[in-house]
């Protein structure tokens, strides 16, 4: 059956184990009828339980679904109709300027009452996460300018998990500083394609799709000076010995993603890479960690 015009369909399911996730995910890539779209994202607290769903511009109901929880061994998929509406304008409509520290961040349909001195971020909201309105994202804006307002300063920056880029323009307009933004999502990285073109910060930020912070482009132009992972706490463990292949002594490494009772724990993992914490900013239910390389050798 064919939706109607602006209609969407979405269609999700949970497994167990990341590999498994992402080869579910490759799978809905390959059905009838194709989707626009197919991610997974891990559910926090349910012991390594994955989501991974699809978004269809037709029913997806039928036998392709089913085939894929009976091989896979996923729960049944859940199908919903999404009512048609324009959800990125209208999300641009609701979002407000955020201020964090001497940024400010804003779509393009409101440049809001900044002062002079602020350093803006125009953000356009679309499928990628870092509006600025999130307490993670702001935390690690806040983190940065309470670094350079000490006296730090950095030439070479790493974004992992950039989303919509704006840490890392942040950086690059803070700094003047060359940066290179990551994220395993390709819709993520034309967002912060986008948003980079609009800010004027190309020749400064590099967008680019990887999953890991030991190859490609990161890797050549390692070592840098400040990482930011705004990500969440399972594979933010699972970056540090990365993250610590990539700074060295002095660096300055800002994680958040980070609920207030898992800081300790990703705090104490990181401390093990010789990353210590000088700083810990909590908004709302959300932690932001400051950390200085202070070895260049894991403890």
């Amino acid at each position: 059956m064919t939706a109607k015009a602006g209609e969407i369909y979405t269609a999700f399911a949970t497994i167990k184990g990341e590999s498994d996730a992402q080869a579910l995910s490759e799978a809905m890539e390959r059905m009838e009828p194709v989707p626009t779209g197919v991610g997974c994202f891990e559910i926090e607290d349910d012991g390594d339980l994955w989501e991974v769903g699809g978004y269809f511009s037709e029913n997806p109901e039928g036998i392709a679904l089913t085939l894929l929880q009976m091989g896979f061994g996923c729960s049944p998929f859940v199908i919903s109709n999404v009512p048609p509406e324009d959800w990125v304008a209208k999300v641009r409509r609701e979002l407000r300027p955020v201020d964090a520290g001497r940024f400010t961040l804003h779509g393009g349909h409101d440049l809001g009452d900044a002062p002079p001195s602020a350093i803006r971020l125009q953000i356009e909201a679309a499928m990628a996460f870092g509006t600025g309105h999130h307490g993670t994202t702001r935390g690690c804006l806040m983190a940065m300018d309470h670094l350079a307002r000490k006296g730090f300063y950095a030439r070479n920056v790493l974004d992992l998990g950039t989303g919509t880029g704006a840490l890392a323009m942040g950086a690059a307009k803070l700094w003047k500083a060359r940066c290179i933004a990551t994220d395993i999502d390709p819709v993520a990285v034309m967002t912060a394609r986008e948003n980079i073109r609009f800010n004027g910060t190309g020749a400064m930020v590099r967008a680019v799709e990887a999953s890991r912070a030991t190859g490609g482009a990161v890797a050549e132009n390692a070592p840098y000076d400040i990482v930011f992972a705004n990500i969440l706490a399972a594979p933010l463990k699972r970056l540090a010995p990365q993250i610590a292949s990539v700074t060295i002594s002095g660096s300055a490494v800002i994680l958040s993603g980070l609920l207030h009772r898992q800081a300790p724990g990703v705090e104490r993992v990181f401390a093990g890479w010789g990353m210590r914490a000088e700083r810990r900013i909590r908004l709302n239910e959300w932690t932001t960690l400051s950390l200085r390389r202070t070895t260049n050798r894991p403890l």
